[in-house]
């Protein structure tokens, strides 16, 4: 028996993929983006990325041989190939599909954090990491064969959920009583996302990235949860990013393709085109109401890349979010069509918000640059765009830069600033802030989380990276400033007077000093200890200054420290 499985492994390795197939953020996909940067790799997606479109590819030189990077000599996962067509049928629909049967394990991963005073983490799917000891684990497989992709990889996770002191919620009446009112949002308006999630700790069961799918040549249609990531950003994308918990949903489009001018055949650039429909669900500290727990997002995303300009890539991102009805799957046709005559009526149904980003990687200089911007509320009117084309307008940008080192080493400097802060137009009318709607009142989350920029609604993010890469290990340092959400002060000079009835500058002296600001520090490694067996830690210190708005001048000591730990560890098969 011992000697047949060894003859099966050994089959198996003769026939193993080059390909790398990788989940969102993780050390594996970060590690491509960076060989990206000097022309060692190639992205597999312009603008919409799931686990599913994450293929990416080492380029070969004239021999066919990979070429040489610096965790060569590691298991990064590995596709096995367990059986080929050895007599493929030759027709135009099977041209279209692998003719083989292949399969994937991811994980083992484990991951542990702790934080000392405050939550602290993102990008993390439907783990939540607050106060005290938190941690996930995950694991899947996947097969391919004739055009059939059933991937089945969920997330279990633990979080103590610690008390901490909490900012009095945005949030009065029966219909928030012992949930919202308690642990619900302190922000402008009506949000799902709670501040803590009740007082117990408790454990949360994820489909993760699990899904069944069937793809023909470019075309793709499929059912699941996987995380999606829209456009270029590497921390905080407006629209789009795997910072909640996963929803099902159903999407059909093409992944990325060469696009040709029809009869003359020229290489006109490359496209991608995704839209789907998912249903999105309440956290248990909103509301009281059953009726209004679910959501439909309807959305669209279309990127191109231009052959005249290589390596830049431009996407468009739009959504529309209603509650849960069959009948409101009308809106696929509406992403299609922007109309300023039916845009008012649209709008009382439900919320919308687009975005458009470019990406560009100059070529031979390992430095790519990008930046997003996003609109909610789209201007009304025909001169809208001209008298104030900022309402409502949020961005992100960034970049990133590859060097070499003595020694074999790989480095990166990396940069991204976001501002999702409301437009000061809104000071003559009414507090507004981003992921937030009148109509939909849970907003632009998905059980309690935020599906789009990890950083939250009204705030603003800058964050410098520096990580450095060796055969064995990689190190990485940063340092970010935050401010949680600003609108939440905004809001308090909107119907106000600067001055009170005495001529004293009232709004100064109760907000001015009040702003929720937050520096952060940290250092992230990872260590090969076998080439299939890598352990990773952090260490990340968080100043955090006004955690709860208190009124305190210059030079107060109204500061919260915390200090988040993470230790994980991942086996590669």
């Amino acid at each position: 028996m011992r000697n047949k499985l060894i003859t099966f492994l050994a089959i198996l390795c003769s026939f193993s993929s080059l390909f790398a197939q990788e989940a969102l953020k993780s050390m594996e996909e970060d590690y491509y983006s960076l060989l990206s940067l000097p022309g060692l790799a190639e992205s597999p997606t312009l603008g919409y990325r799931t686990l599913s479109d994450n293929i990416w590819n080492i380029y070969k030189n004239e021999a066919g041989e990979e070429a040489a990077h610096i965790w060569q000599g590691n298991n990064l996962g590995t596709t096995w190939n367990l059986w080929q067509n050895s007599s493929p049928a030759e027709n135009w629909f099977l041209n279209g599909i692998k003719q083989s049967l292949s399969m994937k394990v991811y994980g083992p991963e484990w991951f542990n954090s702790f934080n000392t005073g405050a939550p602290y983490g993102q990008n993390d799917g439907a783990l939540w990491q607050g106060r005290g000891y938190n941690t996930s684990l995950t694991a899947g497989i996947r097969f391919e064969a004739f055009g059939f992709e059933a991937t089945f990889k969920p997330q279990l996770s633990f979080s103590q959920n610690l008390a901490f002191d909490l900012i009095s919620p945005a949030y009065s009446g029966s219909a928030y009583a012992g949930k919202a009112d308690t642990y619900g949002y302190f922000g402008v308006t009506y949000l799902d996302a709670p501040q803590r999630f009740g007082e117990d700790p408790f454990f949360t069961y994820d489909w993760g990235d699990t899904e069944i799918r069937w793809t023909w040549k470019s075309f793709t249609i499929g059912f699941g949860t996987q995380s999606i990531w829209l456009g270029p950003a590497k921390l905080n994308p407006i629209m789009h990013s795997n910072n909640a918990p996963t929803y099902p949903k159903v999407d059909v489009g093409l992944r990325k393709t060469s696009l040709y001018m029809p009869y003359f055949g020229w290489y006109l650039g490359d496209i991608e085109a995704r839209t789907w429909v998912g249903k999105l669900t309440e956290s248990d500290y909103f509301d009281n109401d059953d009726s209004n727990n679910e959501t439909m997002l309807t959305a669209m995303s279309i990127s191109f890349a231009p052959a005249i300009l290589e390596g830049l890539v431009f996407t468009a991102n739009r959504v529309f979010h209603n509650y849960w009805d069959f009948s409101n799957l009308s809106y696929l046709a509406e992403l299609f069509f922007i109309s300023l005559d039916n845009l008012k009526q649209i709008q009382n149904d439900e919320n919308q918000i687009a975005s458009v980003s470019f990406s560009y990687s100059l070529p031979d200089s390992s430095f790519r640059m990008y930046g997003e911007v996003g609109i909610d509320d789209y201007v009304q009117g025909k001169t809208g765009i001209i008298r104030y084309p900022f309402h409502t307008m949020v961005w992100t940008a960034g970049f990133e830069q590859s060097f070499e080192l003595p020694a074999d080493m790989l480095c990166r400097l990396s940069a991204e600033f976001t501002n999702m802060e409301m437009s000061q137009d809104f000071q003559f009318q009414w507090p507004y802030t981003f992921y937030a709607h009148g109509r939909i009142k849970q907003g632009y989350t998905n059980r309690g989380q935020w599906i789009g920029a990890g950083c939250g609604t009204g705030g603003n993010s800058q964050y410098l990276g520096f990580d450095v890469y060796s055969k064995k290990w990689n190190v990485k340092l940063f340092l970010q400033r935050t401010n949680t959400d600003n609108n939440y002060l905004y809001s308090k000079t909107i119907f106000s007077s600067a001055l009170d009835s005495n001529g004293i500058r009232q709004l100064e002296s109760q907000y001015f000093t009040k702003w929720r600001a937050t520096l952060s520090f940290g250092i992230e490694g990872v260590y090969f200890v076998l080439p299939e067996l890598k352990i990773s830690a952090g260490m990340v210190y968080n100043l955090i200054l006004n955690p709860i708005y208190e009124n305190q001048w210059w030079g107060g000591d109204g500061r919260l420290d915390n200090y988040s730990f993470s230790l994980g560890l991942k086996y590669f098969i």
